[in-house]
């Protein structure tokens, strides 16, 4: 996390650990069961993020499905959120109808309920998102799950210039997004580009050097155009 702001990151999207990441690709489905079998679960996560903040001043947003939040007790993960200095949580499973309470615990402690739309998201459900939202709003892609992709799907700036026409939040890019080239296209119309699976790879790769924290900066550091 700190390497990550030191080259460059504006956010730092921080996932919490699932047995059963529905919405992920290989590549994070395997840093989950990494984790998980080295019992690093959200308590670490807050351990690690407050560790972090000591050096770091960019928001960090907790990114998880609602169950592990719900087995740890929404309003305690509020709690501990905050003074972890987490800014912010997007719960991929949550969908804004069932969210209130979970939500109302976020406002309690200051931070923000990030949701996703979707290109299959119809104008009204875009309204209501844009309503309930704060911090950013974070648009999908595509359709799937996370992972790489060869291009961004050209339903996505027409996705974002639908959002924009409710919501004067920012609007993030993510799912597929893995190098510069993509990351540039997505600046053209987004606010920002969403890099997960990529990152999350290039630590897969680099698991065991002595050097990952650097490898890990060059790569991240690459996928800034120009």
């Amino acid at each position: 996390m700190v390497e990550l702001a030191r080259v460059g990151a504006t956010v730092i999207e921080l996932g919490v650990p699932f047995s059963d990441p529905m919405a992920d690709g290989p590549v994070i489905q395997r840093a989950s069961e990494r984790a998980l079998r080295h019992s690093f679960g959200i308590a670490e996560i807050f351990e690690a993020a407050a560790k972090a903040r000591e050096q770091i001043d960019i928001p960090i947003v907790l990114f998880s499905y609602f169950n592990p939040l719900m087995q740890f007790g929404v309003e305690r993960v509020a709690r501990h959120a905050k003074q972890a200095g987490i800014d912010g949580v997007l719960v991929t499973d949550l969908i804004p109808e069932e969210a209130y309470h979970f939500a109302s615990a976020l406002r309690t402690n200051d931070l923000d309920m990030i949701f996703l739309v979707a290109p299959t998201s119809t104008d009204a459900r875009l309204q209501m998102i844009a309503e309930r939202a704060s911090g950013f709003i974070y648009a999908v892609s595509r359709a799937g799950v996370t992972g790489t992709r060869e291009s961004v799907s050209a339903e996505t700036e027409k996705l974002v210039n639908r959002v924009r026409k409710f919501s004067e939040l920012p609007v993030a890019v993510g799912f597929g997004i893995s190098n510069s080239e993509q990351v540039a296209e997505v600046w053209r119309y987004a606010d920002a580009a969403v890099v997960g699976s990529a990152i999350v790879a290039e630590i897969e790769r680099a698991r065991g050097a002595a050097d990952l924290v650097k490898r890990v900066g060059e790569f991240a550091r690459g996928l800034s155009p120009g």
